[in-house]
């Protein structure tokens, strides 16, 4: 199968584009430095690349910057999109599109699992803009007869991830507090979130590209909400020291969902997909990833 990844040199997109290989597909990527919303660029490198599937995933993705920045957020996730779409579209062969959006659509959901047909009600700039960008892939499926399939990810952790996500910034606090007076800096420990493995969410992205149905959008996730309090007790149980945690202010969000909790039932019955990597041997990678980056030994 021809791949064509935007957003390949993202977290996501390399360990995506490395199972896509290891499964037997030819894969292309969106050079990095070119504007998905530029609609002439992102036309030709789709249309040269003649993929079968176009796993969108490029997007700037930080919640809290996107308070700072609604425009330029807006700008690359739902115009970008926009022009992906069209890109798609007008291919000599136009291939199916897994759109990538964001559990973030869902805003505050309650206490229970929240399952695809929940209403959207986006409380951040970043997910009015992915509630936008859904749209325009639901538009081209049934107003254009594109093969449009969308994800709905959860939160997705790992090795590699930026330190502006809050498992990868507790995680590289811990490591750099190992060496220090062990104390980290936190933000609202309180808020739960439902975690999977980034390279489990590779492979469900795959999953979806062939056997998802157009026009249809499917959760992403382990369907367990942990608070982010206990998220960092795991972590500090596999430090190389005793840490504390101490809140920041600067490092609270203007809003913060309360508890995000998905319901996988969807896309387990489409695909038979599971999540296979245990969370505690995601988060003793997170921290080796660290410790590998900052000098720190084994």
């Amino acid at each position: 199968m021809r791949a064509f990844l935007t957003g390949a040199s993202g977290f996501v997109g390399r360990w995506l584009a490395r199972h896509l290989e290891a499964s037997g597909d030819s894969v292309q990527v969106l050079a990095e430095g070119v504007d998905v919303s530029d609609a002439a660029a992102i036309r030709t490198a789709l249309h040269a690349a003649a993929p079968d599937v176009v796993y969108h995933l490029a997007a700037l993705t930080h919640v809290g910057r996107s308070w700072d920045q609604p425009e330029e957020t807006f700008r690359v996730n739902a115009l970008g999109t926009l022009q992906l779409l069209e890109a798609a579209r007008t291919a000599p062969r136009p291939p199916r599109v897994l759109l990538v959006s964001s559990a973030e659509v869902y805003g505050a959901t309650g206490e229970g699992a929240v399952g695809e047909d929940a209403p959207l009600r986006p409380v951040s700039p970043y997910a009015a803009s992915k509630v936008a960008a859904e749209y325009l892939g639901v538009q081209a499926h049934f107003g254009r007869g594109l093969e449009v399939v969308r994800a709905r990810p959860f939160n997705h952790v790992g090795p590699g991830q930026a330190d502006t996500f809050v498992v990868s910034a507790l995680a590289r606090r811990i490591v750099e507090a190992e060496g220090g007076d062990g104390v980290v800096r936190v933000g609202n420990l309180s808020a739960a979130r439902d975690l999977t493995d980034v390279r489990d969410v590779a492979r469900a992205y795959r999953m979806l590209a062939l056997r998802g149905v157009p026009g249809e959008v499917y959760n992403v996730c382990s369907g367990v909400a942990l608070p982010v309090s206990e998220v960092f007790e795991r972590l500090a149980a596999h430090a190389r020291a005793k840490v504390v945690a101490r809140v920041d202010p600067e490092l609270v969000r203007p809003v913060d969902v309360p508890v995000l909790l998905g319901d996988a039932g969807k896309l387990r019955a489409a695909t038979a997909w599971a999540p296979e990597i245990d969370l505690d041997e995601t988060l003793v990678d997170v921290l080796a990833y660290w410790r590998s980056r900052l000098g720190g030994s084994g």
